[in-house]
């Protein structure tokens, strides 16, 4: 194809991003309901394969790990090959595990279908960030990181109602065979509608490869399993300790070699001498945690207190989930024409403000439709966090790096949702230690009745106010991530030569 085909058909296809970016968000919707939906479905799997806690557990674990641990080398791999092949790649494997996971008679084959997921799903988040970086001008990202925020945030929300309500419809299979025609939809429209993007010549640093996957998986099982060996011994003279301080070892070792390496590097370090990316990395961590770490006090609450269902408690999401979805597109139109860091600075204090409010309403006798206010709240912060951050942190990203910058986003995200469903099991447990009568007996007590029902009255007040104090937890992080906001730099004037870039043949 010459030059000018080319060029002329690239230049096509970005005054056409919309119809793109829709048919990327379908499966990015489906792969972040994922991380939340099996939640409530855990007790109808340990019945249904009659199996114990501990291994049902690792069924969300095994995903969260396949998901989290990949993405650097993901994102590097849509430069190289292009983000349309990686994520349709993805999309086919992701498809195909979900039928795996449906179909499982064993936890063990349910928890290595879920492996297979994770690993599909690494393939795609990162391409459709990567994809509204290169097809989008600066000066229009705004909606399209709107879009892309609103969907992010909505689908964690969104996962333990979809889940409670398939549960109690049809059953845990269908959490998995729910994502069979999604899957074939969007694979369809993304064929159809998404840009086969020029690639970028990269030669492939394993050395970085390696390094980064065993330093990040190290870290990632540590922390994600910590709890669930007590901060102990895991085998032999191997403890939890040992593996977190392996892996950062191990990424610290990764960092140096990507800094003296003379070949091509895995991670750019150049992305980090601009500002803005550095900041947004840092606060999207906050944001992850936050938003992780808060469903699990609160929905232990309104089951375990308020004698909610599953479905019932997680309805009490909507006005956060409906006001997410709803605000977060005109929010994206809105940062096109103001500096983002205001929206996200109000999105991030309002997230803090909307914590800090639960927690003071979390007492037993708390009339039920007071608890929608903080959640609506959450909504207009949800709505103001996703899209501004994207945009502030991406603005900059050269196009031959948008996967890689992508990749790295995506990874703290994750991580900063891994280290916050870690540390709020570890504070639950301690200030129900410290609220219930009888200590840690009555703490390892109201773990195991996560699974039986409401709690004895005399039992509601000490739990209702660990599940108040853990909240405040999430509340700091998203203070911390406020405050991160407040120093991001005014973007830079756009270059006129934007989408200019000389393309090269696909690989």
């Amino acid at each position: 194809m010459s030059s000018r085909t080319e060029s002329t058909r690239r230049r096509d296809d970005v005054a056409r991003p919309w119809p793109a970016l829709w048919a990327l968000v379908i499966g990015f919707f489906m792969i972040l309901i994922d991380t939340t939906i099996v939640s409530v479905a855990n007790p109808a799997i340990i019945e249904g394969l009659d199996t114990s806690i501990d291994d049902v557990l690792w069924v969300t674990s095994a995903y969260l790990l396949a998901y989290a641990v990949p993405l650097l080398i993901t994102g590097r791999l849509g430069d190289r090959f292009g983000p349309k092949r990686l994520y349709l790649a993805g999309l086919v494997i992701f498809t195909l595990s979900s039928a795996a996971c449906g179909f499982s008679t064993h936890i063990s084959a349910l928890i290595i279908a879920r492996v297979f997921q994770g690993l599909g799903a690494s393939m795609m988040t990162p391409q459709t960030m990567a994809v509204i970086t290169r097809i989008f001008a600066p000066d229009k990202r705004g909606a399209a990181m709107g879009l892309w925020g609103a969907t992010a945030g909505v689908a964690t929300l969104v996962g333990p109602i979809l889940g409670g309500l398939l549960v109690d419809g049809l059953g845990w299979e269908w959490i998995f065979f729910i994502n069979l025609p999604i899957g074939v939809v969007a694979f369809i429209m993304a064929w159809r509608l998404v840009p086969a993007l020029t690639t970028h010549a990269h030669k492939f640093d394993i050395l970085g490869v390696v390094l980064s996957a065993v330093g990040m998986f190290l870290l990632v099982f540590g922390i994600q399993e910590g709890q669930s060996y007590e901060w102990g011994q895991i085998w032999g003279p191997i403890s939890v300790w040992s593996l977190i301080i392996a892996g950062a070892v191990v990424l610290a070792a990764f960092v140096v070699w990507q800094r003296l390496t003379r070949g091509e590097a895995l991670l750019p370090l150049e992305l980090f001498r601009d500002r803005n990316f550095s900041l947004g990395n840092t606060v999207i961590t906050t944001v992850g945690f936050a938003i992780t770490s808060m469903s699990l006090p609160l929905i232990f609450y309104l089951q375990m207190v308020r004698g909610l269902t599953p479905t019932e408690s997680a309805l009490m999401m909507v006005p956060m989930a409906v006001l997410s979805g709803v605000l977060a597109p005109f929010v994206g139109r809105l940062i096109d024409h103001i500096n983002p860091r205001f929206v996200a600075t109000a999105g991030m204090a309002l997230c803090a403000v909307a914590l800090v409010w639960y927690s003071f309403v979390l007492t037993p006798d708390q009339p039920i439709g007071l608890l929608l206010l903080p959640s609506a709240v959450m909504g207009l912060a949800n709505s103001a966090m996703w899209g501004p951050l994207a945009t502030m942190t991406t603005r900059n990203l050269p196009q031959a790096l948008a996967g890689a910058g992508s990749g790295v986003y995506n990874t703290t995200r994750q991580v900063g949702a891994v280290l916050g469903s870690a540390s709020i099991a570890v504070l639950m447990q301690a200030r129900l230690a410290s609220e219930l009568p009888g200590g840690s007996d009555a703490a390892n007590g109201g773990e195991a009745a996560s699974l039986s029902g409401v709690l004895p009255d005399f039992l509601h007040a000490g739990f209702s106010a660990a599940m108040s104090q853990s909240l405040l937890l999430p509340a700091a992080a998203a203070l911390v991530g406020a405050i991160a906001t407040v120093f991001f730099a005014k973007p830079k004037p756009i270059a006129a030569e934007w989408g200019q870039e000389k393309p090269r043949p696909e690989a």
